[in-house]
């Protein structure tokens, strides 16, 4: 599972996800890429979840490039506490997508099997993606 070795501050604010995405959203890596269109939470099990079914798909040939990190803390309370007394600990660390994003790049497979491997890839994904190329 995906997260941070160290951050400044152990607790964040969840804040609001607007706007485009700026950087992370022109194909660097590889020839083909998996771009949100929508705006959500990625946690590092979906992100996880997603790479193993790439990875299958293409029978672990070619090169895949993970684009996102989850980086930002995301807290929870117990079950059946009762308000107040704090903030939660933190439960999971989630990567903030934003429309446009470049979530997984490929390269070095068919260009078929790149789309049928980034169809499952999309099922595990909390949000709408698309597929483009270079």
């Amino acid at each position: 599972m995906l997260m941070p070795a160290k951050t400044k501050y152990r607790k964040r604010m969840k804040g609001r996800i607007t706007g485009a995405s700026l950087r992370g959203s022109k194909i660097v890596f590889g020839s083909i890429a998996l771009q949100s269109v929508e705006r959500g939470f990625l946690t590092s099990r979906q992100i996880e979840a997603a790479r193993r079914a790439i990875t299958r798909c293409i029978r672990r040939g070619g090169k895949l490039w993970i684009r996102v990190f989850p980086d930002k803390p995301l807290t929870m309370r117990p079950a059946e506490t009762r308000m107040g007394k704090g903030k939660g600990s933190v439960d999971h660390y989630v990567c903030v997508v934003k429309p446009g994003r470049i979530i997984f790049e490929l390269d070095g497979v068919d260009p078929i099997l790149i789309k049928q491997a980034y169809t499952l890839a999309k099922y595990k994904l909390p949000f709408k993606t698309q597929i483009i190329a270079r």
